[in-house]
């Protein structure tokens, strides 16, 4: 069997068993979110970034939740590393953003985030913070979900189907999870483009 065939079968297996009221659960919250006039905040490291980025558009665009991530802003981001440290650059935003009980934190991490293993402290202190002020917690996380998984609100964990491809799974899953949830009968506001071109 070629790699790209194991692949796809790996993938498969991955989505035939993740936990889809998860998901639905994340749904609710964003709703709930909507409702109470409540904003998204997106964290992510790396691959998770890069999503966290995409999918600040895709809920303000298409569910007209207001959304925002600390990544989108380099120069503020690479100052705080620079004089603060990065275990702390994205709290400390977050408290400038005055994140409250009101709002959601949403977590794109393999890792899921653990001090004790220096994984991702920077998104433990988001999630520590977010429990603190009352905020909505959720998250797509690999492997055992790590921090967000103990403690979040809706949490999907992506399933390991093999050890030696936890990553590209798990950040493949987080696009597919929040196109799903944009494109939610319970979120979407917006018609996509080519969903509404005839």
């Amino acid at each position: 069997m070629n790699y790209a065939r194991q692949y796809l079968m790996e993938a498969e297996r991955v989505l035939a068993q993740v936990d889809a009221s998860a998901i639905e659960r994340m749904a609710d919250a964003l709703v709930a979110l909507r409702e109470r006039g409540g904003r998204l905040f997106i964290v992510g490291s790396g691959g998770g970034a890069g999503h966290a980025s995409h999918a600040v558009n895709d809920f303000r665009k298409l569910t007209a939740i207001e959304a925002y991530t600390p990544t989108d802003n380099v120069s503020e981001l690479t100052a705080r590393i620079n004089d603060e440290g990065w275990e702390t650059s994205y709290v400390n935003w977050l408290k400038v953003s005055r994140l409250s009980g009101r709002d959601l934190l949403l977590v794109f991490s393999v890792g899921g985030g653990d001090l004790e293993r220096n994984v991702s402290p920077n998104l433990v202190r988001c999630i520590e913070h977010a429990k603190e002020v009352g905020a909505t917690v959720c998250g797509v996380v690999g492997r055992d979900g790590g921090y967000t998984a103990k403690v979040g609100d809706a949490v999907v964990i992506v399933p390991t189907v093999n050890p030696a491809n936890v990553t590209p799974h798990t950040e493949s899953l987080q696009a597919l999870v929040w196109h799903l949830l944009v494109s939610h009968p319970k979120l979407q506001v917006h018609a996509m483009k080519w969903e509404s071109t005839r």
